[in-house]
């Protein structure tokens, strides 16, 4: 019998010579078996209806050539499969404009699906935060291009290192959850290719080897059946040579997908399977579609099974062992970002003889979104635990919830400082995930025609925000406690930006915590003790008031997609101030910059900036460059994001920081002729520590 295991140490020429020898073995069946999960519905059953019960089979496989398959995890928080090491959400690693680290959380959770048998991941989520009341917003990075796909290139990469796959998604323009099986995203070229299509390019050229296709359609066409985008784009324009996979279920709607570039339908063959046979037998599909697709899965599959692994072994004691909660709490301290502080924070902890700890927040174990991405983590530190550890057994601990705003305003009366926590939850923002599983009425229909699971009644919350404000009863939580004591924090969780006018000129000290993970409890009483300085950057800006963003429709059946938000658009607009610009984050320290220099090099423009600790502690400070443009020929924004640091520095210490921006980095893409081109004049570098124009040191460059 005939058969093809892979085995460690394979060439590439073996490789390709072995895949050649099963494509010419393998059924037609066989090879559209290859293109679509498998069991994906019994074993959600048998899981009674838990996301990430088992690994789930997603492409590739045929027993009786002996062709393994790929195993599914999702992420980004985590593996969601067992009890996982459960890292803050993306948005807060985000905040910590840290590479090294991100690549770190990688690697955990390369070595955590491995222990799971798991060997495909869907942790790398680098869709672009439009608007803050997208409900995954906690799922992605920021809403800058480039700052996204520095994080989503550095996650794959240690992702991979352990052999797992990893998957970029939702590819594209997925930022609207309630309306995402449905809307239709309408983008310019330029704008596609300048502002959401470049941090998906960034961490495939990186080496991510798969890509998950989106939900909604792209400019009248479904992304995981739109040729412009899986074809001419990702393989003709990128040169990309792994495979695409759909999302789950509803990812397809037809046969010719296949020959739009689409490989793998999950985690079914609803659409694929005998309707892509049938397609193949009367001529709708070409025999050369199915042979593509199989050689560009099996290819990644012999690849990664072919290439040593760092360990010998995989075993579940390395699945949230001591080392890997470490990770977690260093990515939950350097997260946390720094809004506001009236000389209150740190806490001095020996001196503070009483505190409260207020809003139900506090006590609850809120990690994210119960959606894919949830992770199930042994335990989780809430911040009452955290602070309650860190402080001596003589301080006297209150706790009161916003339901009874007089025992609020007593606590807050009776102690030397309060800590106020508010914010969201599951219910309030994420992926929305109802009881069944799948939105889509057609889709569901085919699901109970193909297996035995049927509709739910058991409804989920979660999806977009409809409010960008916090819950009125949090309000005057905040109020009330104000009104009684003035050394008041307020430690917001959630996903995104909140508006915080309303109340923030009340507060002493405004943290933003996001999702903080398992061991976020921890990290919070250290920043708020002093034991180290907040360092964390806004991955996103912050507005005066929602009128100021984009428009937003969560349940859209179309929608245009401009080339401006976030920051771009405030610095366009004049008469709009955010409250908190993109890359805003205070510390119990200081920073100076001096000597801004330029230098063309043959490669790119060389930049150095000095930068000092000129205050008393030790601390991080993330340093970044923006580019500004000439303008004359087209219109373009302000300045850019095109690179960032992160330094550690002691107090007095002085690092020159260097950067190095390709002029890629400066070109826009010219529709009339479908390149990228450099328009030629004075260009800016900007050098600071936030967005905002006031906090940069500014330099000119002729190109």
């Amino acid at each position: 019998m005939t058969s093809f295991p892979p085995r460690k140490g394979m060439s590439r020429q073996e490789i390709a010579e072995t895949i050649d020898a099963i494509l010419a073995e393998a059924t037609l069946e066989e090879k559209v078996a290859m293109m679509s999960g498998r069991g994906f519905f019994q074993q959600f059953k048998e899981s009674d209806n838990r996301w990430g019960g088992h690994p789930y089979r997603a492409g590739g496989g045929c027993e009786r050539l002996d062709v393994p398959a790929l195993y599914f995890t999702d992420g980004p928080r985590g593996v969601a499969r067992g009890q996982s090491t459960c890292f803050p959400c993306s948005m807060a690693r985000g905040a910590t404009f840290d590479r090294d680290l991100e690549r770190r959380i990688g690697e955990v959770m390369g070595i955590e699906a491995r222990a799971q048998d798991c060997t495909l991941s869907g942790a790398v989520c680098i869709n672009l935060l439009r608007h803050p009341a997208w409900g995954r917003a906690q799922e992605t990075y920021g809403e800058d291009p480039y700052h996204v796909g520095e994080m989503g290139a550095a996650l794959a990469t240690g992702i991979q290192t352990h052999n797992v796959v990893a998957t970029a998604k939702h590819f594209a323009v997925n930022s609207i959850e309630n309306a995402r099986f449905k809307v239709d995203v309408k983008v310019d070229p330029r704008t596609l290719r300048e502002v959401y299509l470049p941090h998906f390019k960034r961490t495939l050229d990186a080496g991510c080897a798969s890509v998950m296709s989106a939900y909604n359609k792209l400019n009248g066409e479904f992304c995981g059946q739109n040729r412009v985008l899986l074809t001419d784009i990702l393989r003709d324009e990128w040169g990309f040579e792994g495979f695409v996979h759909s999302d789950w279920v509803a990812g397809v709607h037809a046969p010719y997908g296949a020959a739009a570039g689409l490989d793998v339908e999950n985690p079914e063959p609803l659409v694929f399977g005998d309707k892509l046979v049938a397609a193949v037998n009367s001529g709708g599909v070409e025999p050369e579609v199915i042979d593509r697709a199989c050689r560009r899965i099996l290819t990644t599959i012999y690849q990664f099974a072919s290439r040593e692994d760092p360990y010998e072994t995989y075993t579940l004691d390395m699945v949230a062992s001591d080392e890997h909660r470490s990770v977690a709490k260093e990515a939950s301290i350097k997260s946390v970002v720094m809004l506001k502080n009236d000389n209150l924070l740190p806490l001095k902890v020996n001196d503070l003889k009483s505190i409260a700890v207020l809003g139900r927040l506090a006590k609850l174990e809120n990690t994210g979104d119960h959606g894919s991405s949830r992770v199930r983590p042994e335990h989780v530190v809430t911040a009452y635990e955290g602070i309650e550890k860190a402080l001596p057994p003589s301080t006297e601990l209150l706790y009161a919830e916003e339901t009874d705003l007089e025992q609020i305003s007593s606590a807050a009366a009776a102690v030397d400082s309060v800590v106020v926590v508010v914010g969201y939850t599951a219910e309030e923002e994420g992926e929305y995930v109802p009881g069944d599983i799948a939105l889509d009425p057609d889709v569901q229909a085919a699901v109970e025609e193909a297996t035995d699971v049927q509709r739910s009644n058991n409804f989920a919350v979660g999806g977009d925000r409809r409010l960008l404000t916090l819950p009125s009863a949090q309000v005057s939580m905040i109020k009330a406690a104000c009104e009684q004591n003035d050394n008041v924090t307020v430690v917001m969780i959630s996903g995104s930006a909140v508006v915080i006018t309303e109340w923030v000129d009340q507060a002493a000290a405004v943290l933003h915590g996001f999702y903080m993970g398992m061991e976020g409890g921890h990290a919070l009483a250290d920043i708020l003790f002093g034991a180290v300085s907040p360092s964390g950057k806004l991955p996103f800006s912050v507005p005066e008031k929602e009128s100021d963003l984009p428009f937003f429709d969560p349940d859209a059946d179309e929608i245009e997609y401009g080339p401006y938000h976030g920051y771009t658009m405030f610095d366009r607009d004049a008469d709009k101030t955010p409250a908190f610009p993109f890359g805003f984050g205070l510390s119990y320290s200081s920073f100076e910059y001096r000597a801004l220099k330029t230098y063309k090099a043959p490669d790119g423009v060389r930049v150095s900036v000095s930068v000092r600790n000129s205050g008393r502690m030790q601390a991080d400070e993330i340093v970044q460059l923006y580019a500004g443009f000439p303008g004359a020929a087209i219109e373009r924004p302000v300045k850019l994001l095109r690179e960032f640091a992160r330094v550690s520095l002691s107090p007095g210490e002085l690092q020159t920081v260097y950067f190095h921006v390709p002029y890629s980095d400066f070109t826009y893409w010219n529709e009339s002729n479908g390149a990228w081109v450099m328009e030629r004049g004075v260009h800016r570098i900007y050098v600071g520590g936030s967005s905002k124009t006031e906090d940069l040191l500014v330099a000119e460059v002729v190109l």
